[in-house]
């Protein structure tokens, strides 16, 4: 059966127009989805018929207009005709395509376009881009391959099928099938939507399918150790090396706002001499490569001393010998078990500690604290703040049981 087709000619008004004049446009439509594209041909107003979709009137003028659309209008057709009886893929771009003479091109497919992206992500890697910004695109692309199957049953289509019912059906399938969060499957959303900005700015499609399409990050609460919690990793005493080394490591961390790759990363090179004599780290992180500067406290410039002679610092010129961000939550988990600490660790939760319980908390000014975790953003910094406010609130909420104790007594 023969899928509805139809061909709309109407003016449309562009800056350069006049109230009682237009240009004639041509809309292709196609199983709902339009392609359209301008007949040069301008027209006055008074004597355009809406309902017909033609000229009115015998004049000449509207005449010649009303044969050329008719040209316009024949020769869609017979493409699309044409296109039927050769079993080809139809749309409406790829008519109008075949009309101004590119029906040569090869139509672009959305995997397609994906690998040629990552691929070339993949040779940058080192030179502006991270392996772990790599492995967030390929498992975006594995995520689409699997929803094309789930939801199409295909391996791939056409670029230009991508449409706004395809985003938020994406949307939708990362949590209920991917088992996603929320911030999660909108951070693989924002990837794709740079896959098919590429496809806009190429001209492979001719609307940006993300055009009313808006995401909106879920704050999440940011957990950090307390005083008390830190007290107990610092005087933990741990059998096993490695959980000797990983909570060394992650006290580097709380008592420098050092993310884990740049820990891991840090050479004799990022180590200076401050003005007022005291030893910095100045090093650029490798997520943002902002700056970050920030004097060496008591603990981390003992853990470094602690480590100087361990075969792998000797061996590859970097501070510390930091094992893979994996075993490092993995033996994390462990630690806080027998420190009595309740909280998920991980690595990152080190960088929040730092911000909040060693610095903010302690009265650190927040431009201070903003400089020293290399944000490039206050607000960035502000986030933590935040945090700091709830627990302000509830530390005055203990103040006022006690006061009111104080009263009845």
């Amino acid at each position: 059966m023969s899928k509805p087709f139809s061909i709309l000619f109407y003016p449309k008004h562009r800056a350069s127009d006049t109230e009682d004049s237009a240009v004639l446009y041509t809309r292709l439509t196609y199983v709902g989805k339009r392609s359209e594209f301008s007949t040069s041909r301008r027209i006055d107003l008074k004597y355009w018929d809406s309902r017909s979709s033609k000229a009115r009137g015998n004049s000449d003028e509207s005449r010649a207009i009303n044969r050329y659309l008719d040209s316009i209008r024949s020769k869609l057709y017979d493409i699309h005709d044409r296109l039927i009886r050769d079993n080809q893929p139809i749309s409406a771009k790829i008519i109008k395509d075949i009309y101004f003479g590119k029906g040569d091109e090869k139509e672009r497919m959305l995997i397609e376009i994906f690998q040629e992206h990552n691929d070339g992500m993949e040779k940058l890697i080192g030179k502006g881009y991270t392996k772990g910004t790599m492995q967030r695109y390929n498992a975006c692309k594995k995520h689409i391959e699997d929803y094309l199957l789930f939801s199409y049953k295909k391996k791939d289509i056409p670029v230009q099928d991508v449409d706004h019912k395809f985003i938020t059906g994406l949307d939708h399938y990362l949590k209920s099938q991917k088992d996603c969060a929320h911030n999660t499957a909108l951070k693989y959303i924002v990837n794709f939507k740079k896959i098919i900005r590429i496809a806009y700015a190429n001209q492979w499609i001719d609307r940006d399918p993300f055009f009313h399409w808006k995401g909106t990050w879920k704050s999440a609460e940011r957990e950090y150790l307390t005083d008390l919690e830190l007290k107990k990793m610092v005087e933990a005493k741990f059998d096993l090396p490695r959980l000797d080394l990983v909570r060394d490591i992650f006290l580097f961390c709380c008592y420098t706002g050092l993310a884990f790759a740049d820990v891991k990363k840090l050479s004799e090179d990022d180590m200076v001499l401050g003005m007022n004599g005291k030893k910095w780290i100045k090093t650029k992180r490798q997520k943002t490569k902002s700056l970050s500067s920030i004097p060496l406290l008591e603990v981390p410039e003992s853990i470094i001393e602690k480590y100087k002679d361990h075969p792998q610092v000797k061996a590859k010129n970097i501070i510390l010998p930091v094992l893979t961000n994996q075993k490092s939550n993995a033996y994390l988990k462990e630690i806080a078990d027998l420190c009595g600490i309740k909280k998920n660790l991980t690595t990152h939760l080190a960088r929040h500690t730092f911000a909040t319980t060693v610095t903010l908390s302690k009265g650190v000014p927040i431009e201070s604290v903003g400089k020293m975790l290399g944000h490039r953003s206050l607000k960035t910094t502000q986030i933590y703040a935040k945090v700091l406010d709830e627990k302000v609130g509830r530390d005055m909420e203990v103040l006022e049981k006690q006061l009111k104790k104080v009263k009845k007594i």
